[in-house]
């Protein structure tokens, strides 16, 4: 069974590429979903977030306080080092559990959305990689429609802190372009038709 990694910059529209490929069958393993998840579910985890972060790392409910990990964490690289350190390696081996079930299953391929994939070392555990590409204006353009609490500002910063895009297309093994002028069903669907010939 392949892995495949799908990444792309923040607005690049990975996970509509994500969606299409369900919709074809595909199994997508949503990186950002199930770190979520991880943060609220793994109890050892959740000792070394509470350790590092402080109590107001969960609320009364016992819920992941997204919030304030968002305002400790993000604008300081150190925090953020920190933050990435617990995490990272917790999702790859939920992953790696998630993978096994879907090749127990008989899987042809799998396919993991991240957009961390190189910075997080994730692109390791993966067979190949395809990056959806879009310019960073419409990119910009995207993420404000979506997100009307962030300014330009806030997604410069997460621009920032992401892999270029010029590296992330030289090391991609499959592009899939999001950029207003091509269609995305059929290069997915040209995308899984030869994926499933190797």
């Amino acid at each position: 069974m392949l892995k495949i990694g799908i990444t792309g910059g923040i607005g690049s529209g990975k996970s509509i590429v994500g969606r299409l490929f369900q919709v074809l069958g595909v199994p997508v393993y949503d990186s950002d979903a199930r770190a979520k998840w991880v943060m609220s579910h793994d109890p050892a985890l959740r000792e070394d977030l509470l350790a590092a972060f402080g109590p107001e790392t969960f609320d009364a409910a016992g819920q992941l306080n997204r919030s304030y990990l968002a305002r400790v964490a993000f604008p300081d690289p150190a925090q953020l080092a920190r933050l990435n350190a617990l995490v990272h390696p917790r999702v790859g081996e939920d992953f790696a559990v998630w993978a096994a079930a879907r090749a127990a299953e008989g899987c042809p391929y799998i396919l993991k959305e991240a957009a961390l994939l190189y910075e997080s070392g994730a692109y390791r555990q993966l067979d190949q990689v395809i990056t959806v590409f879009a310019p960073q204006a419409i990119r910009q353009a995207r993420v404000l429609r979506r997100d009307p609490h962030r300014t330009a500002a806030d997604i410069l910063t997460i621009i920032g802190k992401q892999l270029s895009e010029e590296e992330k297309l030289a090391r991609a093994d499959y592009v899939v372009h999001n950029d207003d002028e091509h269609l995305l069903i059929p290069q997915v669907l040209a995308l899984d038709v030869e994926i499933r010939k190797s």
